[in-house]
């Protein structure tokens, strides 16, 4: 959930973390600090404030010249978003500093026997545990990369810190089942949660794996954490350019990202037609196939299940990442699991896999970050070449994925020639559809219904999939509650819920649940409610129409786009941020 920069070379090291925890915020915005170790008098500083960090200038920042930094910016878990909670968290000897992503999920056990021993604790983090319980094993060590290994094996839960060492001007960091890799300069070294702090210094990079440990001096070394065996670790490549990850002319990265699907969902097309092929034959043969994501990715996930059934005739049992470990007595060898996941580094994406893995099915991943850590773990993979994606609210990524997961499907019904031809269809219509009619059209729409304190949305068959997604939308960014229904569900209790003027999104597909969802439809309308219909064509039940285009059995990816550009213009008139909305993070690394 937090962000992580570290860096060690020639250049000024205060604005490199600076900018790096900048380019990181969307991880993470309850607080954020700096530590550096200055090169006029050998002592480490530190910088930490509450709040975002996006608005705060360098020459604000009182660090003296310095050439090693850290820095993070904080979603906060333990311990409330506070300058005494925030991070980087010193040691008592002021001879390191660290910065940490995750959860210790024994910090209380740890830090009762850390206060029976004498150590005192100034914030309610589970970071400040890690601090003392490194000093407390340095009594053992006379090297803190010792010591870190020592200390970081009595942790549990998924967690990553980086560690600033005063003596040696080192950094030292490793991690497990939270992400951290290493760039590589001419020279210099980086550290990060993800590739956005790296695009504008090198591509070269190292995903540290779990239980590895890195420490950076003049070169750098990795090591397991629990042999203390040094590795050599393969450098990859990031296929990511640093205007990707830049606004440019928007106001706002989610209305770039949203408008960007104007071809990103062709770019996610590209693939090797002999892995979809391969990947097809896998789902076909296997005996148990699991769809599972979290958020937004678990909508997606259930919307493939209807494509695999109508496509490929095929059954795909659905789950979110959180609740698939209870259905783990039916998995066993032959289980394949199809996992879902934008980052890449979402904890219970993650947990769903090791239920799999360690019964040796098979997995396959969807995922928009190359050598993430989903992909590290699946025997196969397909990137959603969309670049990278800013703002918390998932939009392009979302309609990327919906249409690997068709693609598939077709794949799996030996059509995969029609699959392409249709979403290179889609992804035309989209292009189309996304004028500037449309996008008035959508802005009017949220000034007229932007006091409502409600807004249900109804669908059937796969887009039923979607109004639990447009649901999600609206509730982020927002701050308006939202609920997504079945249509037929509707007159089991929903129903009530329906007042006169109460925003009802109905999304219509030209198929075999028109008739039906139009139906629902006029049971809204007979309770007064308003009625904003998505559909191909109008229909006198609708209050309010919005045109999409008739896409077939790909209606989930252009209806679910207007709903993203109707949650971006609720956020904007309600003068809310609808890049970083409240309590919430981009990647989700803790369970």
């Amino acid at each position: 959930m937090c962000g992580i920069v570290g860096y060690k070379g020639s250049r000024n090291a205060v604005e490199v973390v600076f900018k790096g925890i900048k380019d990181l915020e969307y991880r993470g915005y309850d607080s954020w600090g700096i530590a550096s170790l200055s090169n006029l008098d050998n002592e480490i500083e530190v910088v930490k404030e509450v709040g975002k960090i996006g608005s705060v200038l360098l020459e604000n920042i009182m660090l003296k010249p310095s050439k090693v930094a850290i820095a993070h910016t904080r979603w906060a878990t333990t311990g409330e978003a506070s300058k005494v909670n925030a991070h980087p968290h010193i040691s008592q000897s002021k001879s390191f500093a660290l910065v940490h992503n995750g959860i210790v999920e024994n910090f209380q056990e740890l830090r009762k026997e850390l206060e029976t021993k004498g150590y005192k604790f100034y914030s309610q983090t589970d970071t400040e545990v890690i601090v003392k319980l490194v000093e407390e094993e340095l009594k053992n060590h006379s090297d803190l990369k010792d010591a870190v290994r020592s200390a970081f094996q009595k942790l549990k839960g998924r967690n990553a810190f980086v560690l600033v060492e005063k003596e040696s001007k080192r950094l030292i960091a490793v991690c497990r089942g939270s992400p951290l890799m290493i760039g590589l300069g001419q020279d210099e070294f980086f550290l990060a949660s993800d590739p956005s702090p790296l695009l504008n210094y090198t591509k070269r990079v190292i995903f540290l794996d779990d239980d590895e440990l890195t420490v950076i001096g003049n070169d750098f070394r990795i090591f397991d954490v629990k042999t203390g065996v040094e590795l050599k670790k393969q450098v990859g490549i990031l296929n990511w350019n640093p205007e990707q990850a830049k606004k440019g002319k928007y106001p706002h990265f989610m209305l770039k990202e949203i408008l960007e699907q104007r071809h990103t969902i062709k770019q996610a097309l590209v693939q090797d037609p002999e892995l979809i092929q391969k990947i097809a034959k896998e789902i076909n043969n296997a005996f148990g196939v699991y769809a599972v994501g979290c958020g937004t990715a678990g909508k997606v996930c259930l919307a493939g299940t209807y494509a695999f059934a109508k496509i490929a005739k095929k059954h795909i049992n659905f789950a979110f990442g959180s609740e698939f470990p209870y259905f783990s007595p039916f998995i066993v060898d032959r289980s394949l699991l199809i996992a879902v996941s934008q980052s890449g580094e979402t904890a219970d994406t993650l947990e769903a896999m090791k239920t799999v893995s360690d019964r040796n099915g098979k997995i396959v991943s969807l995922v928009n970050v190359m050598g993430c850590s989903v992909m590290r773990k699946s025997e196969f993979s397909l990137l959603l070449n969309n670049g990278p994606e800013i703002a918390v609210a998932s939009t392009k990524a979302t309609t990327s994925q919906l249409a690997l997961m068709i693609l598939l499907a077709y794949a799996c019904a030996g059509r995969f020639e029609d699959g392409l031809t249709l979403l290179s269809k889609v992804s035309e219509e989209v292009d189309k559809m996304l004028d500037n009619a449309f996008l008035k059209n959508l802005k009017f729409l949220a000034e007229k219904i932007k006091s409502a304190s409600d807004v249900y949305i109804i669908g059937r068959g796969v887009n039923y999939a979607m109004a639990l997604e447009a649901a999600i939308k609206i509730q982020e960014v927002s701050y308006i509650h939202a609920e997504g229904f079945a249509g037929g569900e509707l007159k089991h209790g929903p129903i009530a819920l329906i007042d006169e003027g109460t925003p009802c999104i109905v999304l219509v597909a030209n198929d075999e649940t028109k008739a039906d969802v139009l139906s629902n439809a006029f049971e809204v309308k007979t309770r007064k409610g308003f009625v904003i219909g998505i559909s191909p064509e109008n229909n006198e039940v609708f209050d309010f129409w919005v045109k999409v285009p008739d896409v077939g059995v790909a209606s989930a990816i252009v209806n679910i786009i207007p709903v993203q550009l109707l949650a971006y213009y609720l956020a904007v008139a309600k003068n809310l941020d609808p890049d970083k909305p409240r309590n919430l993070a981009k990647s989700v690394t803790v369970k």
